[in-house]
């Protein structure tokens, strides 16, 4: 048996924990090319919400009683569980979010409102997701800093060192995507966060981990990082969950986001003192479901990741893809090693939603749009395009059976 007949196998085993792979649609088993936009969900996180919701549906931290107890400690220990999985110094470093662009806001606020002033520099990429993007426009704008954009090769990895060179005594904060969430290119984080904090220690690095966290399990006490968000719908977890991590010492300086119940210790009629962390960025009636659900994810995803295999999938059908007549890569890699299992492409003369909507009509779920990235689009000379994404569920007969679809789709179109 060779080594992809042994990912491939592993791969099978886990297909049967997420129920929704057993429908079909348009008469044709579901094929899920679009994890990138939101992953499926495991039993165990649905049985975990349900638990939830059935046993204990209780608020928590406001009551003595015993399903509000339960309901806290499940919560709690939720967190614990998202700091084992990046290695955080304490869970008290965790905070839960609604979802990885409430994280970025969370952050511009924090930091932008408090730490960046007139005539600062705030340094992004520009293949950021516009949850990394338009936050820091507006904190630039309102504190009359400077915003300033890293550029891409035309392969769509990153220009590092222009990044790098872009650093000094004046930039406050560098925030920059782990993946690109329409090429997968994944750029070298520790060597970028390493050179920037060498040129100046000061300047706090924010890493979007939205596409990344879901496929390689980050260190961040080894990344060297400040802080890092992600999204928990993207890495098996439900809906309307997320987080920010971030280092305690900075979390204890800074100023909430959002101000009401559960963030305080004390009010008074002239003012109010906040909570220890993360309760101090965790205002009003959390998602408390979905927190708990978020923690059985990444307890599943820490058993089950398998980057190895998503690649060997990314390279199987990129081989194929960019030899189908009229069909236009958004990037061609030189080589695949630093990409994730993204591919954008366009079939020309054909609007993107055609294909999807084609592809759909054999089960196949494929995204199509300017996937939140309007302006690394516009650095692409696109608008839009179709992007198929691979998760551990997926298979390389999946990947056959969309290939033959596509040049089926093609041939009629075009």
């Amino acid at each position: 048996m060779t080594k992809t007949d042994k990912i491939v196998e592993k791969n099978y085993d886990v297909r049967k924990d997420f129920p929704s792979l057993q429908r079909k649609i348009n008469g044709y088993n579901i094929v899920y090319f679009d994890s990138a936009a939101t992953s499926l969900k495991p039993q165990v996180v649905i049985d975990a919400e349900n638990e939830y919701n059935t046993l204990y549906p209780a608020n928590i931290h406001r009551a003595v009683h015993t399903m509000s107890h339960e309901a806290t400690e499940k919560y709690i220990d939720a967190h614990k569980k998202v700091a084992q999985y990046i290695n955080a110094k304490s869970w008290r470093e965790v905070i839960f979010t609604k979802n990885a662009t409430e994280g970025a806001n969370l952050l511009a606020y924090s930091l932008g409102l408090h730490r960046i002033y007139e005539g600062d520099k705030i340094i992004i990429t520009i293949m950021e997701h516009h949850a990394n993007l338009v936050p820091w426009q507006f904190i630039a704008k309102y504190r009359k800093a400077q915003l300033i954009y890293a550029d891409i090769n035309e392969d769509g990895s990153l220009k590092e060192e222009e990044l790098i060179d872009k650093v000094d005594k004046k930039t406050k904060i560098v925030s920059i995507s782990g993946a690109s969430n329409v090429t997968g290119y994944m750029p070298n984080l520790k060597r970028i966060i390493k050179a920037v904090k060498e040129k100046n220690p000061e300047t706090l690095v924010i890493v979007d981990a939205a596409q990344l966290l879901p496929h390689v399990r980050l260190d961040v006490r080894n990344l060297g990082c400040d802080f890092i968000f992600a999204s928990g719908h993207k890495m098996l977890g439900p809906s309307g969950t997320g987080f920010v991590w971030g280092k305690e010492q900075i979390l204890e300086e800074i100023e909430p986001f959002m101000y009401g119940g559960d963030m305080i210790s004390r009010v008074t009629l002239e003012g109010a003192q906040w909570n220890e962390l993360p309760y101090k960025f965790e205002g009003g009636t959390p998602n408390i479901a979905g927190g708990i659900g978020l923690g059985k994810a990444v307890e599943y995803l820490s058993e089950h990741q398998n980057i190895e295999h998503e690649k060997e999938l990314y390279t199987y059908a990129m081989e194929q893809i960019k030899n189908i007549k009229n069909i236009k890569l958004c990037v061609e890699p030189k080589d695949y090693e630093n990409y994730l299992g993204i591919i954008s492409f366009n079939v020309e003369g054909v609007h993107p939603h055609d294909i999807s909507d084609f592809l759909n009509r054999y089960g196949i779920a494929v995204r199509s749009g300017h996937h939140c990235a309007q302006p690394l689009m516009t650095r692409l000379k696109i608008e839009n395009s179709v992007r198929v994404s691979f998760y551990i569920y997926n298979t390389k007969e999946e990947v056959d059976f969309f290939i033959d679809v596509l040049k089926k789709a093609v041939n009629i179109f075009t």
